[in-house]
Formats: C-alpha cells, sequence, structure tokens
C-alpha cells in the first residue's frame, strides 16, 4: 500500500497492548496481500487476466468492496475510479485510446448471486490504490475491537481512524491539519469514532517560477490549482481515504454540493488563497 501505519491504543497494560497491536498489523498485512497485483495467484490479478473473457468468483470480502467503490465511482461521477488500462503488447496507438477510453466503473459487471466479477474490456485492469489503505485501517480497528481494546487510534499515513476516547475520557480531536502548521483551521474539530482523511495539493514542481500542484484533474489533464488541501470526515477511513482526491479534482463547489447532500460525512477545503470552507455540521475552532 506503500503507507506507514501508526497504531495506538488505550489500555493499562502494556504487554496486553503489544499484543493486541501485533495483531492489527498482521490484519493490515493480510489486507495487503488480498489486494496485491504483484502475485501472480492473487484474485484480484485473477479478474484482469480474465478481462473481456470470463467472470471470476471471488469471495465476499472482495466482491463487496469492489461493490463499495463501484458506488463511490457513480457518486463522484468517475472522479473516483478503480478501473485503469494495460496496453498490449502491439502497441496500437489508435486501438489502445480506444479501449482505455472503455476502461471506466461502468465496465464492471457484478453478480451477487453467483459473487463473480466480470471486466467487459479486454485491457482493462483493476487496482486498489486509492481506497487500499483506508479499508486495511478500517480491518485493523476492527480486529483490535473484538480483541477487547476500546479506544485508539490507528495514523494510516496521515489518516486518522479514532474510536473510544482519549485516556483522560475527552473526544480524540485535530491539533492542526495545516501541512506547513503556518494556520491551524482544525483545531477543536472532534474526530471520536470517525476518521479524517487529509489530501493536499503539494506544490513541489516548478516551471519559469510558476507553481504547480501534484494533483492532476484526471478528466481535463491538467493541475489543479484551486484548492490547497481537503480533509474529509466519515465513520470509515475507506470512504475518507476514497472521497479526498475526487474533492479536490472537481472543485470547491461542486465538492461542497455533493458532501452536503450525504449524510454521515463532511468536509474542510482550503483553496489556494487560504480561505477556508466548511460543510453542514462542521464548525472550526481556530
Amino acid at each position: 500500500m506503500g503507507s506507514q501505519f501508526e497504531i495506538s491504543v488505550v489500555g493499562n497494560d502494556r504487554l496486553w497492548a503489544e499484543e493486541r497491536i501485533t495483531i492489527a498489523v498482521n490484519e493490515i498485512n493480510r489486507v495487503e496481500k488480498l489486494l496485491s497485483t504483484f502475485s501472480d495467484s492473487s484474485k484480484i490479478n485473477e479478474i484482469n487476466r480474465n478481462a473481456g473473457i470470463a467472470p471470476v468468483r471471488v469471495n465476499a470480502e472482495i466482491f463487496w468492496l469492489i461493490d463499495r467503490s463501484l458506488k463511490i465511482a457513480e457518486l463522484t461521477y468517475g472522479t473516483f475510479d478503480i478501473t485503469y488500462y494495460s496496453a498490449d503488447a502491439q502497441n496500437d496507438t489508435d486501438t489502445n485510446t480506444v479501449l482505455a477510453a472503455c476502461s471506466t466503473y461502468q465496465n464492471v459487471v457484478l453478480d451477487a448471486s453467483a459473487m463473480t466479477v466480470f471486466l467487459k474490456e479486454k485491457g482493462m485492469r483493476i487496482g486498489f490504490a486509492a481506497n487500499s489503505k483506508g479499508y486495511a485501517a478500517d480491518r485493523a480497528k476492527y480486529v483490535l475491537q473484538t480483541q477487547g481494546v476500546s479506544s485508539g487510534v490507528i495514523n494510516a499515513g496521515g489518516d486518522l481512524l479514532t474510536w473510544g476516547l482519549q485516556p483522560t475520557n475527552e473526544q480524540w480531536t485535530v491539533g492542526a491539519a495545516d501541512p506547513e502548521q503556518s494556520r491551524q483551521p482544525y483545531a477543536g474539530l472532534e474526530i471520536g469514532n470517525m476518521c479524517l482523511a487529509t489530501s493536499v495539493n503539494a506544490e513541489k514542481l516548478t516551471d519559469n517560477n510558476k507553481e504547480y500542484f501534484n494533483i492532476v484533474n484526471l478528466k481535463k489533464g491538467f493541475p489543479v490549482s484551486e484548492i490547497a488541501s481537503v480533509s474529509v470526515l466519515s465513520p470509515t477511513a475507506e470512504l475518507s481515504d476514497a472521497m479526498a482526491n475526487p474533492l479536490m479534482a472537481i472543485g470547491v463547489n461542486a465538492g461542497m454540493y455533493l458532501i452536503n447532500k450525504l449524510n454521515q460525512i463532511a468536509c474542510v477545503i482550503i483553496d489556494d488563497h487560504n480561505r477556508i470552507y466548511t460543510s453542514k455540521g462542521i464548525n472550526i475552532t481556530a
């Protein structure tokens, strides 16, 4: 998944806590292996190899993860999409261009009764780079709770998933979310039993003293400059993680409109003029 996980649990016995954390780490490793495309024997690779050929039967975990991913893709009008195109060995540019256009979430066919996944077009692939980190964090939280851990925090590459209360019996809160920490727009924002995932436009590339951002508008093909960061708050890391980049791509107005239509999800957007926008249900205390 390419992300560092930090797990903190609340407890009175250090050895007991470390044993539970080890169980959670094992679960994260299991999810990484489950969703890997590096192993020839993985179900994800089997689905990809059979693109345009035949449906592939999968277990319930993979099936419903794909199903949720397709729902998010539909919700974001394809801005979030687990499908991509892999060019064939013939390297026919015209053919590849057509096939690449066919590589869309709308060409993934799920059969719940048979528990099968079918990619309709040859060359189509699916991958979970955009939401595997969040799903792994959710699974780690689940196993920790089943092991009796009543409170904790999982930091999945900067995305914070919490449950329970702090040792002081206070809610978990975000102290600062600005990557440069020159401002503290999220100080006082409670994130108890929620996940806060943040996507940031890092000003790393320059060309003739002109600044660019590293998040690309997937539809138009040019860097997005209107938004500096997006933070999404929802009950699951999978959803928060999956929604952050699409909101970055679709812009402030469309992003706020989308989030305000939904339940149990909120966001904070900072634009490139340092203006802060909050969806319904969020009050910022600086």
